[in-house]
């Protein structure tokens, strides 16, 4: 992959399903197909809503692609549901599709509509950490030495592949390719998926993954920009102290940022909530929508409030009701489902 695809891999997704993240639940089919999201946030609904009975899970806000991350989530929420068969539908697939037996890690876009579905071998750290997390949790449930053996493998390759040690830090970049730059590093603080990283030290030791915690919490520590102290989606680092926004890319705390809270809040991080449950709590104490995204060095809001994804894991972070019916775009559902069922 080259490192301009790279770097759009995590940012255009998410701007391509903007305009239906805002949009209203109900009545929005799955791409290439008839089903249509009702019902309560649950495993059922959003397995009948989004798993293809092929094991793909399906971005029906992008077309009907398919992501590492997806299946990674999927596997997880499967996981949570107790539902092994979807769990090894959606493995099996993954494994035949997107895993890339040199890197031992898994491509991370499934477009069914080229003719060559995979035809960007780069990975996404994401989607790799809960393949290998849901893996490993599945073993445990389903006494299965299979999943453990596989969880393993993904756990060596992302720590051999994916931590870069620049800088006095290791880093744990968002893909192989594409991100190291001669003066900057860029990562994502939303791929920093706390309890999944504390389940892999209780299973690798803290001299494996001690380092990488470490280090990432006070990169997440100081990914907090402009007067609200938000984090950004993506982040530059340049320095032994230095970070911030990426550049080239827009300085928001937006929808790739959203699930920093959510993993903080997972992963028992409490300080890293603080910020972001600040500027919600400033919203919702004024009966006021809260933005989609907010440019945290201009102050620009989005025109459009949260989804009711967003608004999931705003409940979750300040402790209020969260939205009762399951979304019908892809991303949001996801939100409402990682914001009820992730520990």
């Amino acid at each position: 992959m080259k490192a301009k695809s790279s770097c759009v891999m995590g940012v255009d997704r998410r701007t391509a399903c903007l305009s239906l993240l805002f949009a209203a639940t109900a009545g929005c089919a799955q791409a290439g197909g008839s089903k249509i999201v009702a019902g309560a946030i649950s495993w059922p609904n959003f397995k009948a809503a989004f798993l293809d009975p092929s094991g793909r899970i399906i971005d029906n806000g992008n077309g009907g692609i398919s992501h590492s991350e997806g299946q990674g989530y999927g596997m997880a929420l499967a996981l949570r549901g107790g539902d092994q068969a979807a769990f090894d539908t959606i493995f099996r697939w993954s494994e035949a599709n997107l895993a890339n037996r040199d890197t031992g890690l898994y491509a991370w876009r499934y477009d069914p509509r080229q003719p060559n579905p995979v035809g960007d071998q780069n990975n996404a750290s994401d989607g790799d950490i809960f393949i290998a997390w849901a893996l490993a949790d599945a073993a445990r449930k389903w006494k299965n030495p299979s999943y453990a053996s596989r969880s393993a493998e993904i756990r060596r390759a992302i720590r051999s592949s994916l931590v870069l040690e620049r800088y006095g830090r290791s880093l744990l970049l968002p893909g192989v390719q594409g991100f190291v730059k001669p003066d900057a590093v860029t990562l994502n603080p939303a791929y920093f998926i706390w309890p999944a990283l504390d389940a892999f030290r209780l299973l690798d030791g803290d001299a494996v993954w001690g380092k990488v915690i470490a280090d990432s919490e006070a990169i997440a520590s100081a990914s907090r920009f402009g007067p609200l102290h938000l984090p950004t989606d993506w982040i530059d680092i340049s320095g032994p102290a230095i970070v911030s926004p990426a550049s080239g890319r827009p300085a928001r705390f937006g929808f790739d940022a959203i699930r920093v809270p959510l993993y903080a809040k997972s992963g028992r991080r409490t300080s890293l909530l603080a910020p972001v449950a600040n500027f919600w709590q400033a919203y919702v104490g004024k009966g006021k929508p809260i933005p989609a995204w907010i440019d945290v060095e201009s102050g620009e809001e989005a025109p459009y409030a949260l989804s009711s994804g967003g608004m999931a894991v705003a409940s979750r972070t300040l402790g209020l009701q969260e939205p009762l019916d399951l979304s019908a775009d892809y991303y949001a559902a996801v939100l409402q489902m990682l914001a009820r069922f992730l520990p």
